[in-house]
This record gives C-alpha cells, structure tokens and sequence, in this order.
C-alpha cells in the first residue's frame, strides 16, 4: 500500500500550483491536492522531493498539461448566462463596428474556453449579428485542460450542452449524429482552439491592442489574487481601445484594475477600457422578454414549488414569512450599520414605518411610503437594498431583478444585492445563476451565512452531497455570529435557532447515509 504524501507536501504542492498555473486552493482542498500529488508520483515513478523540486524548477509542458487535466473541470453550456450575449449582440458588436475604422475585422478571445461552448456562442452571435458578409469575425479559444481542447476541436454535443440554446438556433448550426449534435463547419472555422496557460504572459497571446472582445467567465475567481492581477492587467493590454471584457458574474473589477469602465444593459455587467465612453444600450430593449433576442434562450419550464419540501425550496414564499417575524424595527443607525455601504441616506427617512408595513404584509404600502420618504435618493445604497428587499417579499421578481442590478452600479460590491438576485434566479429555475450569485455574496461577505445555507440546498438538489455538508457546515459556524438584524432581514422568516437547525438536520441526514 502507498503512502500518502505529508501534509506539508501538498502545502507545498498547492504553491507551486499557484505559482505554475494560478490557481488558489484552500486548506480544506489539501486531501484532495495530496491525492492528486500521489497519483502523480505514483504515473511518474518519482518521489515526492524530486517530483516537487521538478515542478518548482524545471516543470515540462507534459506535466502542466497532465495536473490541468487533473484539476480543471470547467461545467459549461451553449449561450450560458444568455444575458451576457445579448448585451455582446446589441451593444458590443454595433459598438465595435462603429469603432472598426474600416477594416472589418473583428477579433474575440474566450479565455478559459474550456470544451468550446462559450467561444462557439460568441461565433454564432457574431455571425447572425454581422450581416456584411464582406467583414471577418475571428474568435481565439484558449484553455489549458487538454482533454478540454479535444472536446472543443471536436464540436460534438449533447443535447444537454444545448439546452438552452433556441430550437431555430438549434436546427440552424447544429445537425443530430446518433445522440450527438455536430456543429455546423461555418461557425467551426471562425474558431481557433489553442492550448494556453493563462497564468503565464505569453507575447504571441497578449500582444497588444489585438482583441475587440474578451471573455473570460468564472475563471478568474479560482486564482491567486497575483495571478489574477496579471491577467486583468494583460486584458487591457490586449485589448484594442474601447474594447470590452466579459467576466463572470462572480467576478469583479473593483479593487483589481481602474483601467476598466462598468458596463449595465440587458440585465448583466460587463466592462469597457476606460479611454473610450461607455456606450449607451437602447432603453427600450434593457430588459427586454426573452424571446425578443433571436438567439436569447427561452424561458425555463422548470419551476419548484416553495412548498414541495421546506428545506429545498426556493425560499420565495418563505422570505414573504419573514414580515411576520419583523416586529422589531430597525433604527436608522441599525440599518446602515447592517448594509455597511458608503451612500447615506437623507436624514430624514427613517426605516421604522417601512419595516412596519413589512411587517404587516402590507408590500404595496410599505414600497410607496419608501419610494415618497426617499424621493431624490433613489440611488442610495440603502435604500435600493431596501427596495429590492421589499421586492422580493413580494413576489416581483423582474422588478427586483432590476432593483438589484441598479444597487450594483453603484456598488458592485454589496453582498445583499447578490443575494436577493440569486433567490430571483432561483425562482425562476435558473439554478446556475443562482449560484453564481450566491458565490458572489459570499465572496464579497465571507461572514454572510444565508448564502452558504442556500449553496447547501442547491448542492444537495443538484445530488452533491459532499459540497452540501461543506456549504451547511459553514453556514452553521457562521450562524452563530451573523447579526440578528440581517437574519430578520435575509433570512426567509426563519429564526438564528431554525437556520441552525436546518443545517444539523442536513449534516445529520448525510452522516446517516453509507
């Protein structure tokens, strides 16, 4: 029988990770990375000194390729975040070919392009949004997971792969082989898919002023913090003047790079290099339906019940519990203690009587008599959480969609603003961007315990029931110290005691199981 490598090798696997390929891993990643780290001993007859000191010194291209192989696994789908392509097709591309200067080429990157859905969306978008059929649209697909690559070279998926993708889009680019679908050659064509380490300055992939777009969506937010400093820095490099970069919706700029200007239309965020003016969507198709946009994916069918199962709802009925359990009210110093953001309300708006009519069900009363007491500080921090909030106990889930996303342009930072609109996502089926978002809060809140109770649920719904236990497990740590005012806030109408008890129930159920 091996043994497994000390402890303190897979501390100092994981540096050499970070310094070789950026990712970050935390302790309690450090079994996973020594059994990893083992079977690399093991494929290359080495011990672990000598396989170690190779890596930090004289690491091969085979072997980089072999631990991303490993590692990587990166979970995507054709027009994921279909919000994200829109604004791409509405606002980006006329933006660009507005910019273009007569030269008709249009250059994109997908960073972290993984088995070649994302890139192979940008394609097709630029393809139907670009009907001069003199221009060129160029789109460069990076990743350095090799079996990744393979997938992508391939154009072969699974109905799964596509479901979100319209039908006419479907029956247009793609044709059915047996269970799989073959994308079309013309959109093959405009992709070139490359092996690339993004935690490394290539010349030939960052040469600058060279793309018009760049995505590179939930990548970023699994490196080290250096790491990702040097890639943001080598996008704007890379990026022609007024270019445009699409992170994912976990991700943020701020506190990384002032090079970039935010972007808000369609419902998402983007960024724009910041010598250029932002462009300006047109107000009528900010949010329009759905199936307005010809590639936009359509409306989910799935959606589950609140009241199938208490632990496993989506908590919209639930939080509308919540105003029943507000009977105390927030003094003003509470309230902004609570949100902790840098906008200040007028002085004279006092939360007490909207939380009363919360209180009291009364949803309409209480969003009137905030919007009148509020009037001329309607982009306050405070008071667009509030807002949204209040929103959200209602049932609207469009407005507060909009209400939340208005909270985020003026501070991409606020963790209650992400939360609110992953219960939204959630409510309307869309399970991936209701983690996203939850991932988000707590990335910007690591103390904010309800978004780590709802990663719980939405793991154990999807059957993982090993992220579930860690989710539930930090939720309840965190339970004990989150303030009372934000559970009666955030937390569905269920009490500090409840929560917790939510979270042992799930441990207790999966420490039943075999």
């Amino acid at each position: 029988m091996s043994v497994q490598p000390a402890t303190r090798d897979a501390e100092r696997f994981r540096t050499v990770l970070g310094q070789r390929i950026g990712l970050l891993f935390d302790d309690a990643k450090l079994g996973y990375l020594g059994a990893v780290l083992q079977r690399r001993i093991e494929k290359r007859g080495r011990d672990s000194a000598a396989y170690l000191w190779e890596l930090e010194h004289e690491p091969s291209h085979g072997e980089i390729s072999a631990l991303a192989r490993e590692l990587t696994v990166g979970e995507t789908y054709f027009f994921r975040n279909h919000e994200q392509f829109r604004a791409l097709a509405e606002v980006v591309l006329p933006e660009r070919l507005r910019r273009s200067s007569g030269q008709k080429t249009l250059r994109l990157l997908s960073a972290g392009c993984s088995s070649g859905e994302e890139a192979y969306s940008m394609a097709i978008v630029a393809r139907e949004g670009i009907p001069d059929p003199t221009w060129n649209s160029a789109i460069r697909a990076v990743d350095i997971n090799p079996s990744a690559l393979q997938k992508a070279r391939q154009a072969h998926y699974s109905a799964w792969a596509l479901r979100e993708t319209p039908e006419d889009i479907r029956s247009r680019w793609f044709r059915a082989e047996g269970r799989q679908f073959a994308l079309d050659d013309a959109i093959r064509r405009m992709v070139a898919v490359e092996a690339a380490n993004l935690a490394t300055d290539d010349p030939d992939l960052w040469r600058p002023a060279t793309y018009d777009v760049i995505f590179c969506r939930n990548v970023l937010m699994y490196f080290e913090p250096m790491r990702m400093r040097g890639v943001i820095a080598r996008f704007a490099r890379a990026l022609v003047p007024g270019g445009f970069l699409f992170l994912g919706h976990a991700e943020t700029l701020r506190g990384v790079s002032d090079e970039f200007q935010l972007c808000n239309s369609h419902g998402t965020f983007y960024y724009c290099l910041s010598d250029a003016p932002r462009p300006s969507p047109v107000p009528s198709r900010e949010f329009p339906p759905k199936e307005s946009c010809e590639f936009a994916p359509k409306a989910s069918s799935v959606r589950i019940s609140p009241r199938l199962c208490k632990q496993d709802a989506t908590w919209f009925d639930d939080i509308r519990l919540a105003s029943e359990r507000v009977a105390t009210l927030l003094p003003m110093g509470e309230f902004c203690r609570l949100t902790g953001r840098r906008q200040v309300i007028a002085p004279q708006f006092d939360p007490a009587l909207t939380m009363a009519l919360l209180r009291e069900e009364r949803f309409a009363e209480a969003l009137d008599h905030l919007r009148e007491q509020s009037r001329g500080h309607d982009r306050d921090a405070e008071v667009l959480l509030l807002e949204t909030t209040l929103l959200v106990h209602s049932g609207q889930v469009v407005p507060a969609e909009r209400s939340a996303l208005r909270l985020l342009s003026i501070d991409q930072d606020n963790a209650g603003a992400h939360y609110l609109l992953a219960l939204c996502r959630d409510h309307e089926g869309d399970s991936d961007g209701a983690c996203d978002h939850h991932r988000a809060a707590t990335m910007l809140d690591p103390a904010f315990a309800m978004p780590r109770v709802h990663l719980g649920l939405l793991a154990r719904r999807d059957g993982d029931h090993n992220a579930a236990c860690r989710e539930f497990a930090r939720a309840r740590a965190l339970l004990k110290d989150e303030a009372p005012s934000r559970v009666l806030l955030f937390g569905g109408g269920f009490s500090r005691e409840s929560l917790m008890a939510l979270c042992d129930s799930a441990l207790m159920d999966r420490r039943g199981q075999p």
